[in-house]
């Protein structure tokens, strides 16, 4: 075997390394005998750079597997067009981590690219064949149309159930005597007294008692789209909300408050620029009650007068959290081994070294000694990062972060220690509120070339008209006159064509043994 890779070819032969079984060894480490190098391509937010490559893990990886790695980190500012040239080339890198790298589309429509894992992760990845096993919803994820694995997934850790939950100004309620709103009609009586009392106390009517419209306005009546598709599972079938009484009660409850000037009067025109400025008022606090992840994130100086609360019972009397029941952090295209590498197999074990807890903690967070502490009574927990430098900051410039393959299993989470003052711990606090009300979300499906090919017109154009109708419905009401004719539009515009696509992708997604 040669001592390192020339290049990074567009053929697609099958040449490997395991046809060298002097050099490379199926178990146990060091992966191959002699040194060999690959080419691994990434891709980070905008000027990121490639700080995560001196992880000290990555570094002892290296020393102890025999494979060197040459990074291509690549920016997203230009990630798009060089992607096009690359994909239009067929001159790819050996191994490509992380999901922001291709999408589904991408590798769909270029799996001559890509190799099939399948039988790699039998033979050459033990631990993400174990973490498959306890996790099934991994392997359901990563399987394609075709039924083969093109991609691998991650379990990332300590990530939460729900998604956004309600926040509410607690200062105001106090001012005006009120307790926390506990279902539509507590939030609609606590917004009115935001918006007639001057709850913030200036003598000004500057209060914006809600200032959004998104997909968490309407969860109390059982509208948890998580993944933003405009599909719910329902009794275990898939269905398409926006023509459903559910979403029509809740276009009601919008369009009531809209009327009654309890939703931001510049809902509709104003951008992220604008409502960011509204929560960080300089003078006042002005805004009453939202959907966010964290409080302290968006408040500043604010913060301390803002809580995380339950979510609000609907008019059904259930309470319902946009999230998913089994973590919000399964994601899949997490590595994809390339028909251009002449060492599949030695990429395959590679990428196994990734699919162990500390491995992975190690890659989100960063190496045990440099952020992670491991302490004697056999838990980690978090240094704190260097002055001047925020956390999440931190994170990412010692690690892949949320980018490439991991799995964490729920029992070792147990062992992992965090602050429940802030970012990550502090998310997992807030958790506790809403997790046993996350419903379970449409999953992220994968959909076949032809699907690709009919789904973006689909889309842009039914989804385009959902939330012009929406806008319409919220400020101008007149939803019973206008409901039959909205719903026989969408028919017009294939929308029995596009449910079809969804509720085939969710089948095969069901199906994956």
């Amino acid at each position: 075997m040669a001592a390192g890779l020339v290049g990074c070819s567009g053929n697609n032969e099958n040449t490997s390394a395991a046809s060298d079984t002097s050099n490379f060894n199926k178990e146990g480490l060091p992966i191959v005998n002699e040194p060999i190098t690959l080419k691994v391509l990434t891709v980070r937010w905008g000027s990121m750079g490639d700080t995560f490559t001196q992880n000290e893990w990555l570094k002892g990886l290296e020393k102890n597997t025999n494979v060197k790695i040459e990074w291509e980190v690549m920016s997203s500012n230009d990630w798009a067009e060089q992607k096009s040239i690359m994909l239009a080339s067929g001159t790819l890198p050996d191994v490509v981590l992380g999901s922001q790298s291709f999408s589904d589309s991408d590798i769909v429509n270029n799996l001559t690219y890509f190799r099939p894992l399948d039988d790699y992760i039998d033979q050459y990845m033990p631990n993400l064949k174990a973490a498959m096993e306890e996790t099934p919803d991994l392997k359901k994820i990563s399987t394609f149309p075709d039924g083969k694995m093109y991609s691998l997934p991650t379990r990332l850790p300590s990530r939460p159930k729900s998604s956004r939950q309600p926040v509410i100004n607690k200062t105001w309620l106090d001012n005006l005597g009120l307790e926390i709103p506990e279902t539509t009609d507590d939030l609609y009586n606590v917004l009115k007294a935001f918006k007639e009392q001057d709850p913030n106390g200036n003598g000004k009517p500057d209060e914006i008692p809600y200032i959004e419209i998104n997909n968490d306005t309407i969860s109390p009546f059982g509208i948890a789209d998580l993944n933003n598709n405009f599909m719910l599972v329902k009794d275990g079938q898939a269905v398409y909300y926006p023509i459903s009484e559910e979403y029509k009660e809740g276009l009601k409850w919008e369009s009531e408050l809209y009327a009654e000037g309890l939703l931001d009067k510049e809902l509709f025109t104003q951008d992220e620029t604008m409502r960011s400025a509204k929560f960080q008022n300089p003078d006042a606090p002005i805004v009453g009650f939202t959907y966010q992840w964290t409080p302290d994130a968006v408040f500043g100086k604010w913060s301390d007068q803002y809580v995380t609360i339950p979510p609000i019972a609907g008019p059904d009397g259930n309470r319902y959290t946009v999230g998913n029941p089994v973590g919000m952090n399964l994601s899949r295209n997490e590595l994809l081994i390339t028909t251009s590498t002449k060492y599949p197999e030695v990429a395959a074990r590679w990428a196994d070294e990734f699919y162990t807890n500390e491995a992975s903690i190690q890659n989100f967070w960063g190496a045990i000694g440099t952020v992670i502490q491991k302490n004697d009574d056999g838990t980690y927990s978090l240094m704190d990062p260097p002055a001047g430098t925020s956390a999440d900051a931190w994170y990412w410039d010692q690690s892949l972060r949320d980018f490439g393959p991991k799995y964490v299993s729920p029992s070792f989470e147990e062992k992992i220690v965090l602050s429940g003052k802030s970012g990550d711990g502090l998310k997992l606090q807030l958790d506790k509120l809403g997790s046993e009300f996350v419903t379970t979300p449409f999953p992220n499906v994968m959909y076949t070339a032809e699907e690709f090919e009919e789904l973006p017109t689909l889309t842009t154009d039914i989804e385009g008209y959902v939330n012009t109708m929406r806008a319409q419905f919220i400020s101008k009401g007149n939803i019973d006159e206008q409901w039959d004719a909205y719903v026989k539009q969408l028919n017009d515009m294939g929308l029995e064509k596009l449910i079809k696509i969804r509720t085939d992708a969710y089948e095969r997604y069901m199906n994956v043994e």
